[in-house]
């Protein structure tokens, strides 16, 4: 037998794969016609702790009960370790031979936890690397007094190929450990984050209950969705809903503010970039688009997209692959497109500002968010909700409560910022307040409109009307100009930019009555 060929040929399967098992399967297959063997394991030692563990095994014989974490015997393991580091100290292989287990201490108790019968013979052969010792590995054949000097020579000779193996699957298998614990500690971090930051959805029982019918319908499958709304609405907490109600919740959400990225990076951050691409771009980097892969991408101001981009996404949304900037080959990626505006796209895709097939791919399943005002049942449980979070997030000891006639005072005003600037008036006000009473009284202005308005310059002595009595003038007014009604187009509701269940209770509490045969047209007086 040619020994250099035998090296390598065997040094070829012994690298073969980065799965040691595979490896160790292919090697035995190949040795097996020189040296005797059924099994072979590779073992990590820690004479600390007086353990074995299996790092892999194969072989014909190998049994799917063995123990992967082995105590070593007591019985001559104190000489074992004086001759293993006798043999490091001299920088040699130390390969021994067990004809007969039944008369090694401690090897039969060890060969059954393993999985293997004592009538067999063993070559054990102490793996090194930088005189470090990193593992042992043990060939077993069938029946006793099977190895001979010259089976050890030849394993011998395999020594370096084994240690690197071992060095290198132990390196794979602590990566493959540390991927999992980062996946498994990223998911931990999205549910805290989700309960940190407050994406608890109010409203889902009275102004949201459509919105989140439509979410339910979209959220299990891949359409893409396009969320419509003004600014403050809550758009990226919907996105998140879907999302993370959707099969891809496991995979990455990753959100995008198309208006805050520069024209000139645009490309390279949604698409990535190859090296030497352009000047700057020292090192490839993965786009978001890339980042997206298995998940969802959330495209928040998709209207402030440039012309350039909106092809480069339009050709996304149509073959499912992306090219890096100054790359060549395209990358298929797998996700979910999600996307928001607060702009009216159809009138940019007639004033040729959006591309109408791309506004096309985008809406294919549209949402509209409603805006507060139209939703104002929802304020009250908002407010406290706000009150809850921001109190744990300023670290407030004392809880803040709400002043006498706060809530309806915040439910007439108009929120043109909607849910963002009631969420922010909150903070002010729990900032100001320091755990006391909340009024809001210099953060809002009364937004009921006024029938008499009182000038700068009127006398102090005038006699003014009450609100419940501007408030009667005023509704009265709005169902004069709808005839009686409430629900509907150019009902009093619409006029008053209110729901019509909350106009009807505010008439109620009032006095107000409704309905076409109860109501009469009231002067105003």
């Amino acid at each position: 037998m040619d020994e250099n060929v035998f090296f390598r040929e065997a040094t070829l399967r012994i690298c073969s794969s980065l799965d040691i098992g595979t490896a160790l399967n292919r090697c035995i297959e190949y040795i097996g016609a020189f040296i005797p063997v059924i099994r072979t394991t590779l073992h990590t030692l820690n004479y600390d702790l007086n353990l074995m563990q299996l790092v892999a095994s194969a072989g014909v014989s190998r049994s799917e009960g063995y123990e992967r974490v082995v105590p070593l015997s007591e019985k001559g393991r104190n000489k074992r370790a004086a001759d293993l580091h006798a043999a490091l100290s001299k920088n040699e292989v130390m390969i021994v031979i067990v004809n007969q287990p039944d008369q090694e201490a401690g090897l039969p108790e060890i060969l059954e936890q393993l999985g293997i019968k004592s009538d067999v013979s063993v070559m054990i052969m102490f793996l090194k690397l930088e005189n470090n010792l990193i593992g042992m590995l043990a060939v077993a054949a069938d029946r006793l007094n099977q190895y001979k000097n010259e089976h050890a020579r030849l394993l011998q000779l395999l020594h370096e190929p084994f240690a690197i193996a071992m060095s290198k699957a132990l390196d794979y298998q602590e990566i493959i450990r540390l991927k999992d614990m980062l996946a498994d500690d990223n998911r931990y971090l999205f549910e805290e984050l989700r309960s940190v930051s407050g994406e608890e959805i109010i409203g889902l029982d009275f102004g949201l209950k459509e919105v989140m019918k439509m979410v339910k319908q979209v959220a299990p499958l891949d359409s893409v969705v396009l969320l419509l709304g003004e600014t403050g609405t809550g758009k990226e907490v919907f996105a998140n809903a879907i999302h993370y109600s959707s099969p891809r919740k496991d995979g990455p959400f990753i959100k995008v503010n198309c208006g805050a990225i520069p024209d000139t990076l645009l490309d390279s951050e949604l698409f990535g970039h190859e090296k030497g691409a352009f000047t700057g771009a020292i090192s490839q980097k993965r786009g978001r688009f890339e980042r997206a892969n298995n998940g969802t991408i959330f495209l928040d101001e998709v209207g402030e997209l440039p012309a350039q981009a909106q092809v480069r996404l339009l050709r996304v949304l149509q073959t499912k692959e992306i090219e890096r900037v100054g790359g060549t080959t395209p990358i298929p990626v797998d996700i979910r497109v999600i996307s928001a505006t607060n702009r009216n796209l159809k009138e940019m895709v007639a004033s040729g500002q959006f591309r109408e097939d791309l506004w096309f791919r985008l809406n294919v399943f549209p949402i509209m968010i409603p805006p507060l005002r139209h939703r104002r049942e929802d304020i009250p449980a908002l407010v406290h909700h706000f009150i809850d979070s921001k109190s744990k997030e300023l670290k407030l000891k004392e809880r803040s409560v709400l002043g006498h006639g706060v809530v309806n005072r915040l439910v007439s005003y108009d929120w043109p910022g909607n849910v963002r600037e009631l969420e922010n008036m909150v903070e002010r006000a729990l900032i100001q307040s320091r755990g006391g009473m909340l009024s809001f009284e210099d953060l809002l202005t009364p937004q009921v409109p006024l029938i008499h308005q009182v000038t700068l310059d009127a006398p102090r002595n005038r006699t003014l009307l009450s609100l419940d009595e501007m408030t009667v003038r005023h509704i009265r007014q709005a169902l004069e100009m709808a005839g009686g009604k409430i629900n509907g187009p150019g009902g009093a509701a619409q006029i008053l930019g209110l729901h019509p269940n909350t106009l009807r209770t505010r008439m109620s509490k009032l006095g107000i009555p409704y309905g076409r045969k109860s109501w009469q047209p009231h002067s105003g007086g």
